[in-house]
């Protein structure tokens, strides 16, 4: 019987965690993901730098007249005019953000908290649309307020979704009419 024992006293159990082997994956997983977004980073920051001849944004006016629709929602960002890939993102124009909408005879005004407010005046307003998509953020059809204007040589499209999507109809309708009544006045 004393072999027996013996042999159960001599067998030992496997280690059931590797910590050095964990500590190591970990370490190495940690390192991969800072240098995929560091990676990310760089290559917005590049898109940046090769967008630089996109002029500054334009301040609204002091005066900008009656208030003919006004929005809250959010600002989804902005792309090249038909190509809803392209993103934008000199002088602010790619951050997303909460977003107050304002349309008054002299233009429409874009207020962002923590992000920087533009404004483009009514002549440089081409168009609006119901869209479902925009660079990095995908709606169900209709649910993307998409609004054309032209900036320096530069069209542009610009995304928002309101807080209440009903709003949108109004709004496209109202845009392309002042559109169409700018057009007619060249």
């Amino acid at each position: 019987m004393t072999p027996v024992i013996l042999l159960a006293e001599a067998e030992k159990s496997a280690d059931v965690t590797n910590s050095p082997g964990r500590i190591g994956w970990l370490v190495g997983l940690a390192l991969f993901v800072a240098l995929v977004y560091w990676l990310m980073r760089e290559g917005w920051k590049w898109r940046g730098t090769l967008q630089g001849d996109l002029p500054a944004l334009p301040a609204a006016p002091d005066e900008t007249g009656p208030v003919r629709l006004s929005m809250s929602g959010r600002y989804h960002g902005s792309t090249t005019a038909g190509q809803w890939l392209d993103r934008i993102v000199a002088h602010g124009l790619g951050t997303r953000s909460r977003a107050e909408l304002t349309l008054t005879d002299e233009g429409l005004e874009v207020e962002r908290p923590g992000a920087t407010d533009f404004f483009v005046p009514t002549a440089a307003l081409r168009g609006a649309r119901l869209d479902k998509g925009i660079a990095g953020k995908v709606l169900t059809e209709g649910g993307l307020l998409v609004v054309t204007w032209a900036h320096g040589d530069k069209l542009i499209d610009s995304g928002f979704r309101s807080d209440r999507s009903a709003e949108h109809t109004a709004w496209v309708d109202t845009l392309n009419q002042m559109t169409n009544d700018t057009e007619g006045a060249r």
